[in-house]
């Protein structure tokens, strides 16, 4: 099977203004400015929080990389699953977890999507198909997959998206995966939320094989890249892919072309990138794309969009305060969630 990639170039292309009529709705686009602009709202306030020491651990912000998660989720139905690495904090917010759940988990407070014990890097909200925000490289990869055969097994047509970063690619784990998803044509989507960088390493020091969509290749997998600056072809990238996985013809990897503003953690001083680079960039930003479309078309007045941009202020806000609130989990409660009972139908006591 032929696998569709597309060459895009390494750095980002200057923005050009929307022409001809939008692919998609008025309400679609309205969504997700709303929510880009909640995720980066909240990230950097988790930012500045993080400097005034409110809270600890490792922290990783998703600025700039929010047309991902806004595509996915729209493309997305109820009842499907996503999962994700350390960098977790816009996947629930796009999958419509409460903020407020999500920044007391920042603060390690018992009312924290996790109860408090995950923190930044451990959001999980399974009401929302939320399955995680795991912290070690690549762990997510072989899990996912594992959640969409149990879809498939269950028989239903939910499908699993993995987002991973380019640096876990390398991860070993992650050709058994591929290998046993194609054999047995799983419903996953696999997403590498490719940055250009793991950590301070870009893609060129690690491969001579820049264009990670190849790596289907060798699994008969269809891959292609994806303009990640765009919820436009994250959504109809993410949509083909969920259909193919809903008729039971497999999994697809996708390789979404990204970049994000900030350094890999709050501790990074990147310097292994210029100022230019990173303003090139800048200048596709997808939110600033979905606020001009809307402008264009003329489907919201200034006034309604600046009235969306104090509803985000204000639910970040409302979102601070809910978590300095909130008390911290008891002591006696480090050993509850540590194991689940099991409901299994074919256990007899």
């Amino acid at each position: 099977m032929a696998v569709k990639a597309q060459k895009q170039p390494a750095k980002a292309t200057k923005k050009s203004k929307s022409a001809g009529k939008p692919k998609f709705s008025r309400e679609t686009y309205i969504k997700w400015y709303t929510d880009m602009l909640l995720i980066r709202k909240f990230e950097e306030k988790a930012g500045q929080l993080y400097i005034q020491q409110k809270f600890g651990g490792f922290c990783h912000l998703y600025i700039g990389q929010e047309a991902i998660v806004a595509g996915t989720a729209s493309a997305c139905i109820e009842g499907d699953k996503h999962m994700t690495a350390y960098r977790s904090h816009g996947h629930p917010i796009a999958l419509g977890t409460d903020p407020r759940r999500l920044m007391a988990e920042l603060y390690g407070r018992k009312t924290g999507v996790s109860k408090g014990k995950g923190g930044s890097m451990h959001f999980f909200d399974k009401e929302v198909g939320f399955l995680g925000g795991h912290g070690i490289v690549g762990a997510q990869i072989p899990m996912g997959a594992g959640v969409a055969f149990a879809e498939m097994y269950k028989g239903t047509k939910n499908i699993v998206c993995v987002s991973m970063g380019d640096g876990a690619v390398r991860q070993g784990a992650l050709h058994e995966t591929f290998n046993m998803a194609m054999n047995w044509k799983i419903p996953v989507i696999f997403i590498i939320e490719n940055n250009n960088y793991a950590m301070g390493t870009s893609v060129e020091r690690t491969t001579n094989v820049t264009d990670l969509s190849k790596i289907g290749l060798s699994y008969e997998m269809p891959s292609r890249v994806v303009n990640g600056m765009s919820p436009e072809a994250v959504h109809e990238a993410i949509e083909e892919a969920a259909d193919r996985g809903r008729r039971g013809d497999g999994p697809t990897l996708l390789d979404i072309r990204t970049y994000r503003y900030k350094g890999h953690s709050m501790s990074d001083p990147q310097k292994y990138r210029t100022k230019k680079e990173v303003a090139d960039w800048i200048e596709q930003d997808p939110i600033e794309h979905c606020k001009s479309v809307i402008e264009e078309n003329r489907w919201l007045t200034a006034k309604k969009i600046e009235e969306i941009g104090e509803w985000v202020k204000k639910e970040v806000a409302e979102s601070v305060e809910f978590a300095e609130n909130s008390p911290y989990p008891e002591a006696k409660e480090i050993y509850d969630d540590v194991y689940a009972e099991p409901d299994y139908p074919f256990i007899v006591e």
